[in-house]
């Protein structure tokens, strides 16, 4: 062994990816997801990050820019359209792809390994979900991927220099979501716990912290000038929202896979136990102590440590390698079950179903809300159209939430529709209708709110996605009010709306 800036260089156990069988993975994957990625519409989160991107900030009341800006990248330079849209999520997701196999190379694993880890991660629920839909989880889980590679780097090869790549990318992530620094955080405090302590010393791992704090000083920034409304929503987002630490086991296994979770609980024993990966034993401890830290403090939040699964299922299949590798005869049955569950995981995630068969059978929330947005496009037009002439210049179109807001934000070149106006987190911050605007088209709205303070109201149609699917807005009002009883300013507050879509 030999010394680098004070800290001890460590024999890798790296070996050279396999570049031609990872590939192939990733095309496959590629030539999976992107067929699927029009079909039925965009969630409401897509539709809202959307219209954002047509502003961009440095941040927003609810959210980083990044997700909003990726949206507007992908819309200006592959088309305004639901593919458009995901094709930067489709990219994250071929990088995690790519991560998946990188970790299992820097952890010894060989060219079956690096396959495994790759195909099971693309196929899990979490990597086929950030991969089908632009949300801020898919850059987020790209960076957690490469931080959690770089610290393998950094630990196993005893090269710290390492971790300013891995601080870097944090600072970075933060304009994804500010959860990735719960990555650092806790390994940190997993060297502290298990070591190797003289980690802790390296000037490298501080100035990878510092470049953390560099990179993403404009977002804190920009909180702090806010009123930090990043902790407003995180408090209503936690009101109410209780999850029972014992059903946190069955969270792991729905969003690996069955079969992958016992896969990713012999990769956290074996980081913590293995004598070679010793160096790199921290991770699986920093797994265990971000889970216990989230049950502990943010119990609704169980969804925040996805970003260690990934590297802890490319542990696993290293060990599982190995144990395929002692029972050839165990290998075709290991992939058949593997392929059982990621063809059903493909089903209930990717939109390969006709969007009546879905309909009739729904599997996830948010696929479902991507059905029925352009009817509710067409009965708002249709509303408008009704108006008489004279009215018209004087409407707007009032949405309770911001899905509703981005559908028809992005459908108004095929349903003329007036200005449109939402109360729900950002948009609130947009401003009020005119108060010359004394026709309102509300959609969705809660009629009670509407007929105290409108003289009169009525409901032009009933929201109808077609399909009788139970979405949040099927069955709300389209109605259309005039006569505000009172100047805007003074009505707008009533219809802000804090909080998840």
């Amino acid at each position: 062994m030999f010394t680098i800036e004070g800290v001890a260089a460590r024999t890798g156990l790296a070996v050279p990816l396999a570049r031609r069988p990872v590939a192939v993975v990733a095309v496959l994957y590629a030539a999976l997801v992107f067929p699927f990625a029009g079909n039925y519409g965009l969630s409401a989160d897509e539709l809202y990050f959307r219209m954002l991107g047509d502003d961009p900030r440095w941040g927003y009341f609810d959210q980083p820019p990044l997700a909003p800006l990726l949206a507007k990248t992908g819309a200006v330079l592959f088309g305004d359209t639901a593919w458009g849209v995901r094709t930067p999520a489709l990219l994250c997701g071929l990088a995690v792809v790519v991560l998946a196999a990188l970790i299992t190379a820097e952890l010894g694993g060989g060219p079956r390994a690096q396959v495994l880890a790759a195909a099971t991660s693309g196929t899990s629920v979490t990597v086929l979900v950030v991969a089908h839909f632009l949300l801020t989880n898919s850059p987020d889980l790209v960076a957690w991927s490469a931080v959690a590679l770089f610290a393998l780097r950094a630990l196993l090869r005893g090269d710290g220099r390492w971790w300013l790549a891995a601080g870097a990318t944090c600072g970075v992530a933060t304009y994804a979501k500010y959860v990735v620094l719960l990555l650092p955080v806790t390994l940190v405090l997993a060297l502290l716990v298990v070591g190797p302590r003289q980690e802790l010393r390296s000037r490298w791992l501080w100035a990878g912290a510092g470049l953390t704090l560099l990179i993403g000083a404009p977002n804190v920034i920009y909180q702090a000038v806010n009123g930090w409304p990043q902790l407003v929503m995180a408090r209503t987002l936690s009101d109410g929202n209780w999850t029972d630490g014992l059903m946190f086991p069955l969270y792991v296994a729905f969003l690996t896979g069955p079969a992958v979770a016992l896969v990713l609980v012999t990769g956290v024993a074996g980081l913590l136990r293995r004598p070679r990966w010793r160096p790199a034993r921290a991770l699986g401890a920093a797994y265990l102590i971000g889970t216990a830290l989230v049950l502990a403090v943010a119990p609704s939040g169980i969804d925040y440590t996805e970003g260690y699964l990934v590297p802890l299922v490319a542990a696993g299949w290293v060990i599982a390698d190995e144990w395929l590798t002692r029972g050839r005869s165990r290998l075709p049955v290991a992939v058949s079950v593997l392929s059982v569950f990621a063809v059903v995981q493909v089903a209930v995630i990717v939109p390969v179903l006709p969007e009546r068969m879905f309909a009739r059978f729904p599997a996830t929330s948010l696929t479902t809300e991507t059905i029925g947005w352009e009817r509710i496009a067409r009965q708002t037009a249709d509303a408008y159209a009704a108006l008489p002439e004279g009215e018209r210049s004087r409407a707007v179109v009032l949405t309770k939430n911001f899905g509703e807001a981005g559908a028809l934000h992005w459908m108004r070149d095929d349903h003329p529709l007036p200005r449109i106006y939402s109360g729900h987190n950002e948009l609130y911050f947009r401003g009020s209708p005119p108060e010359s605007a004394d026709v309102v088209i509300a959609v969705g709205v809660g009629e009670d709110l509407l007929a105290r303070d409108f003289r009169e109201c009525s409901v032009a149609a009933r929201i109808d996605n077609g399909h009788g699917l139970a979405t949040m807005e099927q069955g709300r009002a389209i109605s259309v009010c005039r006569e505000p009883r009172a100047p805007w300013a003074e009505l707008w507050p009533g219809y802000r709306l804090i909080g998840p879509y």
